[in-house]
Parts: structure tokens; sequence; C-alpha cells
């Protein structure tokens, strides 16, 4: 498998496994965190009958429109709990619509009328009526309808609401919109996510408000941590998983009278064979700098070294020394096929394809083109058409045992599953000593609740990678993670994935999955260490904004949990409830 496709399935596997079980584990975690990270937001559509309420309100419509009342979700916009005051002193209830249709002199003069209300019942010592939050929850409610609306003036009037009621969460939802548009956005999501927790996830809007807000600031956070960040290597396992995709090649023949750059370069293609990326990068990049004498020899560094700039998200860089490569060698297929996945990592599919018609119109008998096509492919989901790519790399070169792999896969998400699980079982018998087919067998298998002929799989892959100087760990994270699902074992699974990390300490698969299982036990410190891990590790803002989103849904539901200690216990009432 490409490492892209590898790494993405692994991460995927281990950050939303929490949300493949949402009934069991969604709220029951948050009853006592109030942190399943990054999946608050996913509770309002998971949860039987949240949508019913949008449902039923649109069928109470007739023909004209109806007043908003206090049972409405978004209404009224003021004065939703009413002071004991005679009939004759009460302030005018405004809708939303009736406000939008105020021109400004208008809006600042009902601010206005509020606020001296306000001063007025102060001056009386009528105390209570000038303290009640429903009248700073009105005012901010004018303020923020103001053309420009004042948006710190309503963060101070809900501020004020919320000292005097803190579950007030009418003020929570004005003062989470304004904070998001004063681009406060930390405070916004704890306001946002208070609010989604205290409506109980019925608040579609509320919900949908903390996905927002998340994505803007974890993109905030990621860009500015990328313009500042080095280019760095990945895991040694996410690097292995990308030269293992391609067959093994022959090092290019030196020139008689070789230059320094020549044997560099060969030193550069030995590292890499031996498994040395850091050294390999090293040795391409002096190589380039003292001049290598012939073409074929150049456009072979330019690969290894656009390789390298790809696997650390130098996308613009790898693309320009793929491109240099082919124009010494138009017909160098590997270079090519990197190339189409360049353009795939922009978002180019026509660029991509055309990469794949270039290589085969040059090699057309070389399997590669038509293995890593049919990856593309496999991720764009169009899987039957993947599948003929795989079995056609197969039937040039069977010798390569991810084409077997990945057709299995490919068969299984088009929904043929005794055929993918027959050709995993032919897989095995003719590797029998690759691990690769015992563990994505496993994974099939785990996808069946088959836990534990899955577990015996990854045990048998992970031993037989033990004898390899350096093990690939991913067997291990599975194993972890089908030890949770089957017997929610959650020592166990933190047991594989820390021995993991004892192997490769950067593996970002068991990062991942030790942060989610933090989460399971409400350690939400441990959970947030481990989204930083995440951070550090992510090879791309896309990676890296994903790592940073769980990290701050956490962070707010945890911020929750500190301000509104007494909700635990009700929390773990609606758990029951969905139980």
């Amino acid at each position: 498998m490409s490492s892209s496709e590898t790494s993405a399935g692994f991460l995927e596997k281990a950050q939303t496994f929490v949300a493949e079980n949402k009934r069991a584990v969604l709220i029951g975690s948050a009853a006592a965190a109030l942190a399943v990270g990054g999946a608050l937001y996913f509770a309002s559509t998971s949860r039987p009958g949240a949508h019913d309420v949008e449902k039923g309100a649109k069928k109470g419509k007739k023909g004209g429109k109806k007043r908003k009342t206090v049972k409405d979700k978004d209404g009224p916009i003021l004065e939703e709990r009413k002071p004991k005051a005679a009939p004759e002193e009460e302030l005018k209830v405004y809708t939303t619509e009736e406000i939008a249709a105020m021109s400004s002199e208008e809006r600042q003069k009902v601010a206005n009328s509020f606020k001296a209300r306000g001063n007025s019942a102060y001056q009386a010592r009528e105390f209570a009526k000038a303290s009640e939050p429903v009248y700073y929850s009105n005012r901010a409610a004018c303020y923020i309808n103001l053309s420009p609306p004042k948006y710190e003036e309503v963060v101070a009037d809900c501020d004020e609401a919320l000292r005097l009621d803190p579950k007030y969460v009418k003020a929570l939802n004005r003062r989470a919109t304004a904070l998001e548009a004063l681009e406060r956005y930390r405070e916004a999501l704890r306001d946002f996510t208070a609010a989604t927790i205290l409506d109980k996830f019925q608040n579609q809007s509320a919900a949908t408000s903390v996905e927002r807000v998340l994505k803007k600031l974890s993109a905030l956070q990621a860009a500015e941590i990328m313009k500042n960040r080095q280019p760095r290597l990945p895991s040694f396992t996410f690097i292995s998983a990308y030269f293992a995709a391609f067959r093994p090649r022959a090092h290019p023949t030196l020139p008689e009278e070789p230059s320094t750059g020549d044997n560099t370069l060969l030193l550069a293609l030995q590292a890499t064979e031996a498994a040395d990326y850091t050294h390999a990068v090293t040795f391409v990049n002096e190589a380039l700098e003292q001049g290598i004498s012939w073409d074929t020899g150049k456009a072979e560094a330019l690969n290894l070294r656009g390789t390298f700039k790809f696997l650390m998200g130098v996308i613009d860089g790898a693309k320009a020394d793929l491109e240099e490569s082919l124009k010494l060698v138009p017909s160098f297929t590997q270079s090519l096929v990197k190339l189409a996945s360049v353009h795939m990592e922009q978002g180019d599919p026509k660029s991509t394809f055309e990469c794949f018609e270039r290589a085969i119109q040059f090699n057309p008998n070389d399997p590669d083109i038509y293995y890593h096509r049919g990856q593309v492919l496999f991720i764009m989901s169009d899987f039957m058409e993947a599948s003929k790519n795989y079995t056609k790399s197969t039937e040039i070169d069977d010798q390569f045992v991810f084409s077997h792999i990945q057709n299995a896969v490919a068969e299984y998400k088009a929904g043929n599953v005794a055929h993918s699980m027959a050709i995993f079982r032919r897989t095995l018998v003719a590797f029998p000593q690759r691990s690769e087919p015992h563990n994505y067998y496993g994974e099939l298998l785990m996808d069946q609740q088959r836990f534990e002929e899955a577990v015996e799989k990854f045990d048998k892959a992970f031993e037989l990678e033990k004898s390899k100087r350096s093990p690939n760990v991913l067997p291990l994270v599975n194993k972890g993670l089908a030890l949770y699902q089957w017997k929610q074992d959650i020592g166990a699974a933190e047991s594989c994935c820390a021995e993991a990390l004892q192997i490769d300490s950067e593996c970002e698969a068991a990062v991942a999955t030790l942060a989610q299982l933090s989460l399971q036990q409400s350690k939400v410190d441990r959970a947030v260490e481990m989204f930083d891990r995440q951070a550090e590790l992510a090879r791309s803002e896309p990676e890296l904004m994903n790592a940073l989103t769980y990290k701050y849904a956490a962070l707010a539901q945890s911020e929750f949990a500190k301000n509104y200690p007494a909700m635990a216990a009700e929390m773990q009432a609606m758990a029951a409830s969905m139980a």
C-alpha cells in the first residue's frame, strides 16, 4: 500500500472508532470528562430523534408567519424570560424579523430604551428587575443587530447575564457569536460547546457552530504552525510503507570515471535501500550539490530528492524535482508515477491520470504504473476500476504482495466479501513469510467483528515483523484497536500502542489511538498531550488541522466540565438513556 493510503487508513481508524460506536461511548465519555475529542458536534446527528424537533417545527407552520415564543428554537430575540412587572410596564418583545427590518437609528433607539429601563429600575431600587440576566441578554441582542454590530458590548452584556445565570443558553450563544465575529475563536468554542451540552445536544445550530469554529480555529493555528515549521521526515513506518509500494529496481550503473557526486548518489541509493532515510536525504542533497556527471544519474537523484520532499510535505519542491527528472529522462516511469501522486495531492485528478497515460505509453509492461493508478482509483472510491488495475499489475508480476492485498481490499470495499476473503487466503499461502497479508486480513476480520481471529492475525503479523531490524509496528496498533472493540480492554490496547511507540517513537497511528483511549478514560490532559504530539508528526496542513481539531474540542469540553461540575451526573443519565 502507498504511504498516504496506509497512514490515512490507520489514522482514520484511530480517530473514528469512537464515532463508529457513538451510542455506546460518545455521551458516556462526555459524562465524566465531557470530552470525546472532536466528536462532540456529531452527537446531535447520532442521537435518536435529534432531528425530530426541526421536523415538528416545520409541521406546525400553516399559512402565515407564527410569532416566535420561548419554545421556539431560535426565538424570541428579546425577553425570553419575562420579568414580573405590570403589563403596561413591559417592554415590547421584538422578533428577529422585526429587528432585521429596523433602520440603524431604530435599532439604536431600541437598545437605548432597554438601557434606560435598566437604569430606571436601578435608580428606583428595583434591583431584582435591573439585575435580571434577561435584560443584559436582550440588550446584547440589540447590540448584535445594530449596523455595524457592537460585538464588544455584546460580550460585556452577556458576561453580566452569565454571571447571574451561568446556564443561560441564549446568552452563551450570543456571546459565542460575538466572540467568533471578534475572531476570539477559543472563547467562542468554549461557549458554543457549553450551549450544545446544556441543550442536551438537541440544538443543531449550536452543534454546527462548534464544528464551524473548530474548523476556523484549527485552520488558523495550522497555518501559523506550518509557516514557521521546518520540513522534517515523517515516521519510519510511514516512509517504509511508501518505498515498499514500489518494486525494487537495480541501481544505475556509474560511469567508468565517476565524479564525487556520482559516488555520493550511490551512497544515497544504498542508504535508502537499507532504510537509513536520514542519511539518504543528506547524501542525495550532497550529490546534487557536488554535481552528477550523466543524465540518467541526475534524473535518479532528482527522483529521490523529490520523493523525500513529497514525504516531508514540500509538495511544490517535490513537483519541481520530478518534472526536472522527466526533462532529463522523459520515459522514467517512477518519476511519472510519483508526479501523478503530487498532482493528486494538489487536487488535480486530470493531470494525475495524464501522468499514468504517459507512463503507459513509454512502458506498457511496468506493473508499478497499474498498481499506483489502482491506488488513486481506490482513494477516489472507484473500487472496481481499482481492482482491475491491481489485477493488471499482478498479471505482469505476481510476486508483488501489495497488488494482491489491495485487490482483496478493493473487492471487499465493493461489497464482494467472499471473493475478497478468498484472495486473502490465497495470498497468505503464496507469501507465508510476509506480515502484510496477515495484518490486512486481520483488518477485514475486525471489520466483521471476528475479533478473536483478527487478534490472531495481528499477532502472527507482528511475529514476522520482529525478525526485522526495524519492525513495522502497525499490527500492534491494530491489535490494540481490536482488543478495545472486542473486550473494551483499554489497558491492553494502551499496552499495544506503548509497545509500538517504544519501537517507533513517531508512529502516528499509535499516538492517535492513545489520544482516543485517553479520552475514553477522561484523561483529557493526557489526550491533549497526545494530540499535540500528533500535530508535531503531521506532514501536511490537513493532517495538522485534524490533530488540532481534536485537541481544541477536548480542551473545550474539559473546560465545560470544570465550569459545570454538577452536569456529570446528568450526562451519565443521558448516556444510560442512549444505551
